[in-house]
């Protein structure tokens, strides 16, 4: 089956679960796959790499593409994927003028991929391709999206294992999603749950919580996971901050991206509440005790929080404004619609 009949084939099949909600993607013959590796530095390991894919995909019945992202790496990476593009057509090379990071990356992988089924997945040889087909058979179970979950991880306890462990359970927890591993870079999408989906910053590992937002199904998979065997890795603690910072984005867009208002209302109250109290305590002591408004800090508190309560409500005031501005300059719609009955597409 080819790509424009498996296509042809997998429209029929979302059409089929629209006119039926309860119903799950059953699996079609034979998918378009495209496999994303972003590359920083890999001049040891992606050599290896691609033999390691080249054999598992080939077994896989249908189309495949393996995209090479170079981020902008200064050793011999960009001359090595060059030469191995140059021997097979179906290795495609994306070069990236400078170092943008892993999420940027893999963007761009997104953005030139033609696959029906995208997998990304790190180019330091610590994901197993043997892994792929066992993803693609967990997609076919109805899931829009698979992520592995390296159970058994062969990384250092102290520097890598405990801020990641922890930093999955506060994520699980804020978003919703409950995962084991989000850092884990090895997961297999059907197509539909990225579309519209931008990721900056560090926001790659999060894309589950964007597809779960579109009403995608997510399920985890155990997969391997090796040592690493060349080069050092490119994260170190600092990754945390950035992590907490992301996730702090992520919720935002998640549930207050088309009410923006609620979240400056709500540390506006917050301030106005502390205006008050100090206020009320400055009056107090004023009256009761007779102490000069000059002896003690509440009025200033009072007026600084009156201050900042009221330019929170500005500047919630201003979100909106943005907010209609991005979703009707565009035609977007801050809803999802995942099935109708009865109705005709809108002109």
């Amino acid at each position: 089956m080819n790509a424009e009949s498996y296509s042809e084939g997998y429209a029929d099949n979302r059409a089929a679960v629209l006119r039926n909600p309860d119903s799950t993607l059953a699996p079609v013959a034979n998918p378009s796959l495209s496999i994303i590796v972003p590359l920083y530095n890999e001049e040891e390991n992606v050599q290896l790499l691609v033999e390691s894919i080249l054999p598992v995909a080939e077994a896989i019945e249908g189309q495949f593409e393996v995209i090479l992202v170079n981020d902008g790496s200064r050793d011999r990476t960009g001359e090595i994927i060059a030469g191995i593009a140059a021997q097979n057509d179906r290795i495609k090379v994306i070069n990236l003028r400078r170092n943008a990071g892993q999420t940027a990356a893999m963007m761009a992988g997104f953005d030139h991929a033609t696959g029906d089924i995208i997998i990304p997945m790190d180019g330091d040889l610590q994901n197993d391709p043997a892994d792929i087909p066992r993803l693609l058979a967990k997609l076919d179970e109805g899931y829009d999206v698979v992520s592995g979950w390296r159970k058994d991880r062969k990384d250092k306890l102290i520097v890598r294992k405990v801020p990641s462990w922890l930093a999955n359970r506060i994520i699980s927890w804020v978003s919703g999603v409950k995962l084991n591993d989000y850092g884990c870079t090895l997961k297999a999408y059907r197509r539909e749950v990225l579309t519209g989906v931008r990721l900056y910053g560090e926001l790659h590992r999060f894309v589950p919580i964007f597809a779960s937002w579109q009403g995608g199904r997510i399920t985890e998979l155990p997969v391997n996971h090796r040592a690493r065997q060349f080069g050092v890795s490119k994260y170190g603690l600092n990754r945390i901050f950035k992590v907490v910072l992301d996730l702090i984005l992520v919720r935002f867009l998640t549930k207050y991206q088309a009410k923006p208002i609620y979240v400056f209302g709500f540390i506006a109250v917050l301030f106005f509440t502390v205006a008050f109290v100090a206020g009320l305590y400055a009056v107090f002591l004023k009256i009761v005790e007779g102490t000069a408004f000059i002896q003690t800090p509440l009025p200033l508190l009072f007026v600084t929080g009156f201050m900042s309560g009221m330019m929170c409500i500005l500047l919630g005031l201003i979100s909106e404004v943005l907010v209609r501005t991005y979703f009707e300059s565009q035609g977007r719609t801050h809803y999802i619609i995942g099935s109708t009955l009865n109705i005709e597409p809108s002109k």
